[in-house]
């Protein structure tokens, strides 16, 4: 357990180093992609997503909470994926409005059938939720993704968001879920695409990410003295949720995070928060395992229902 340990916080504290040494595989600037993806200069995603083709079986009543199958396509891949729905006695209590929406992102190795307990807990206080199994079930080859995006090709972690994106529009297309109350949430690595994804999604409502932080991309290439390459920067910084922070607001930043995670520390938690703007929220916990534990239950009420409450303004 302490090497799993040592070895998450290398992964987590030494991007920078990653970078550089990932660099001198640059060849030259990508060409460019296609007409609805493209990266900025500025190391930015850019997608224009459209409603995919998408099916979905009948609800099956489990508690107080109901599940359907969703199959979708997505960037040359099926996307499967579970839409979990409050049950009726739920549904009873949420009076003349449709209800809000919730696209959740598991963390890596973490399918959407294991990430179902977080989705009953949302769909008891309300919320639908679409969770997905991600591409490499959210398992990310930053080194591989540089070498598709020098090469002018789409790499898998941009992909992912698009993902999001798409799993996005399926909930606006559902008549029973309210279009202008999408949410993205996710854990860990999910964390960051939901992050990237409610940047990229303008009608979005907010975003709540747990036990995650970012890369420091942007303070990892200023200080390597031009050693990265514009191209590698651009794609680096298009990868690190704390690229996108100021693009979030000014819909509402939402972290959790225990102090005893075992795999992020809190440190990088905070370092990721500061650089948010606001309207921001970092909420604290004391349980010891990385994701979602029940003491957030609190936190998770509080802050969906401020999200909720600004779109019924809006």
């Amino acid at each position: 357990m302490d090497r799993k340990k040592a070895a998450a916080l290398m992964l987590a504290t030494c991007f920078a180093a990653l970078l550089i040494g990932w660099h001198f595989l640059s060849a030259g600037a990508p060409s460019s992609l296609s007409r609805d993806y493209s990266v900025s200069e500025a190391g930015l995603l850019e997608y224009g997503i459209t409603l995919p083709a998408y099916t979905i079986t009948p609800g099956k009543l489990e508690e107080n909470s109901s599940f359907s199958e969703v199959s979708f396509e997505s960037r040359g891949a099926e996307i499967a994926a579970i839409l979990r729905m409050p049950g009726p006695e739920i549904k009873g209590k949420i009076e003349g409005q449709n209800i809000p929406g919730i696209v959740l992102l598991p963390g890596a190795t973490v399918t959407k059938e294991a990430e179902q307990g977080l989705a009953r807990r949302l769909a008891d206080m309300g919320y639908a939720s679409i969770t997905l199994d991600q591409r490499n079930l959210g398992g990310i080859d930053p080194q591989g993704d540089l070498q598709l995006f020098l090469q002018g090709r789409e790499p898998e972690e941009h992909k992912m968001v698009y993902d999001a994106l798409a799993a996005a529009m399926i909930l606006r297309d559902r008549p029973e879920i309210a279009r202008d109350r999408i949410i993205y949430a996710g854990e860990s690595n999910g964390g960051r695409s939901a992050i990237i994804a409610c940047a990229l999604d303008k009608q979005a409502r907010g975003v709540l990410a747990i036990s995650t932080c970012g890369y420091g991309s942007a303070a990892a290439i200023a200080s390597s003295a031009g050693a990265i390459d514009s191209d590698s920067a651009r794609f680096y910084l298009s990868i690190d949720p704390e690229s996108y922070l100021q693009d979030i607001s000014p819909r509402p930043l939402v972290m959790i995070h225990s102090r005893n995670d075992t795999v992020i520390p809190y440190s990088l938690a905070e370092q990721t928060y500061a650089l948010g703007r606001e309207p921001k929220s970092l909420h604290t916990v004391g349980c010891a395992t990385h994701g979602y534990c029940r003491e957030m239950d609190i936190a998770l009420k509080e802050e969906l229902e401020k999200m909720s409450e600004a779109a019924e303004k809006g």
